[in-house]
């Protein structure tokens, strides 16, 4: 099962390496009450973005890498909100599948965004299915 999620993994950052438009980074912080991620995110365009994200429970040993692929399905100047796919792997391996919202609290710092994300995943490691939420902010970079 690992090898399968490594693919998947892979096949998502050749996918962000591959295009040719006018992109957007962005730096995140996501966090609940028994995780925290960080986050590196690439807008392909107004409907497609991705981001890789690593976290670790209370100990650093137990980090985890992320890649998600997301597509804004309403986009409107003050909020956006997506779903996604994406795999998980390392301390845990598995799929995750994000839903998410964006908004910009601030109208001169448009730039700032909170989401607030839930997430479902099939864990391969345990053959089961989770379901967690997260609250974070945002940055885009111009």
């Amino acid at each position: 099962m690992k090898k399968i999620t490594l693919k998947m993994i892979f096949t998502l950052i050749v996918l962000f390496s591959l295009t040719d438009v006018n992109a957007q980074l962005s730096a995140s912080f996501y966090g609940n009450d028994a995780d925290s991620k960080i986050g590196i995110g690439y807008d392909f365009n107004e409907k497609l973005w991705g981001e890789i994200r690593v976290y670790s429970g209370p100990s650093i040993t137990n980090t985890t890498a992320e890649a998600v692929l997301n597509y804004n399905f309403i986009r409107k100047e003050k909020y956006q909100t997506y779903v996604g796919i994406g795999a998980i792997a390392n301390n845990l391996n598995g799929i995750i599948a994000p839903i998410g919202l964006r908004f910009s609290p601030i109208e001169s710092l448009s730039n700032f965004l909170i989401h607030i994300e839930l997430q479902p995943a099939y864990i391969f490691d345990y053959d089961d299915a989770f379901l967690t939420g997260f609250f974070g902010i945002r940055y885009k970079f111009d």
